[in-house]
């Protein structure tokens, strides 16, 4: 019997909003020898379809998590030294950039959160539905797990964290239980986190928005993955590495993804004039020029086909022109 482990990553994962991401981003990336990055590789199914699309593309690749590399090097390996894959943070873009001798890219994609993987691999602790040590490190290689979290910090900071990540109302009573629990034994467990939250909601709270555990589990893998942190250094970055014409394309999956990226690319898009000036000066004129009104949302026929991509939301925009000193 063939486990979702065992399958292929094909046909483990279905790269979302795929078409719209290649309508977006082609426009760059027929010229010559352009040059893209997918920024969040994952199982690779963006960056094989990026490739198989424009066969003058070269690719950069970076991901986190050793296992998504492996599994995508063998999936990308057909299109020889065209990708080249780099085990890396998003926010280490412009080093990777440096290092590889490339100043300017034409596009850069971005597939936000937790990837078909991970999620499917129940060792690695994701899924609130599977019982599982509490790991959920991108990079099992290194930094605290989730059950460090749990069991070390405040209960404060605890509260924070919930609050903050995971927009959890019921945060204070969350932890309350949490604090109880790591005083008798340490809490390592996905299945008694889980418990343990059902029991301390509310009845009204376990009525409504799913699986009641499901923000909590959202805000402990953005804490642990420092997710929000890494992703406002790594958006103005990405941007400032984009040559005039390139373009840059984002799936994100909850509200604070979201807004940072509707921030950074609405300002990359205003004009910083003062108010009143009667010209705007060329130091002032935007950067970017948004591609997507508002954020755009996969069509029925693929949240159908797909129940991974009913959170998305997808923004893009070009760059029209170098920032002025």
């Amino acid at each position: 019997m063939t486990t979702s482990n065992d399958r292929p990553p094909e046909v483990r994962h279905r790269p979302v909003m795929l078409q719209r991401c290649l309508d977006v981003l082609g426009p760059a990336l027929r010229g010559d020898e352009p040059v893209a990055v997918d920024c969040t590789l994952g199982l690779g199914g963006h960056s094989e379809a990026l490739l198989a699309a424009f066969p003058g593309l070269r690719l950069v690749a970076l991901d986190r998590d050793p296992e998504a590399l492996r599994l995508a090097a063998e999936r990308l390996a057909p299109f020889g030294d065209r990708a080249t894959l780099v085990h890396a943070v998003y926010d280490e873009l412009p080093a990777v950039l440096e290092r590889l001798g490339l100043p300017r890219v034409a596009g850069v994609l971005f597939d936000l959160g937790v990837s078909s993987m991970q999620l499917d691999e129940s060792e690695r602790g994701f899924a609130y539905a599977r019982d599982a040590p509490l790991d959920m490190r991108m990079d099992q290689t290194t930094g605290p797990s989730a059950a460090d979290v749990l069991n070390t910090y405040p209960p404060g900071d605890l509260v924070r964290v919930l609050r903050r990540y995971g927009e959890e109302r019921n945060a204070r009573r969350i932890v309350e239980a949490v604090v109880a629990e790591r005083d008798r034994r340490p809490l390592t467990s996905s299945a008694r986190l889980v418990e343990l939250i059902r029991e301390a909601l509310p009845q009204a709270a376990m009525r409504t928005g799913g699986n009641p555990a499901k923000r909590t589990f959202q805000a402990l893998r953005i804490e642990v993955n420092g997710e929000i942190a890494v992703l406002e250094r790594a958006l103005p970055a990405a941007v400032a590495a984009l040559a005039v014409g390139g373009r840059i394309a984002v799936l994100s999956y909850h509200s604070l993804e979201d807004r940072l990226v509707k921030r950074t690319l609405a300002e990359g898009a205003a004009n910083t004039a003062p108010p009143g000036l009667p010209v705007v000066p060329e130091e002032y004129q935007p950067r970017l020029r948004l591609l997507t009104r508002g954020a755009e949302l996969p069509d029925e026929a693929e949240v159908a086909a797909n129940s991974r991509a009913a959170p998305a939301r997808l923004r893009a925009a070009e760059r029209v022109r170098e920032a002025v000193a």
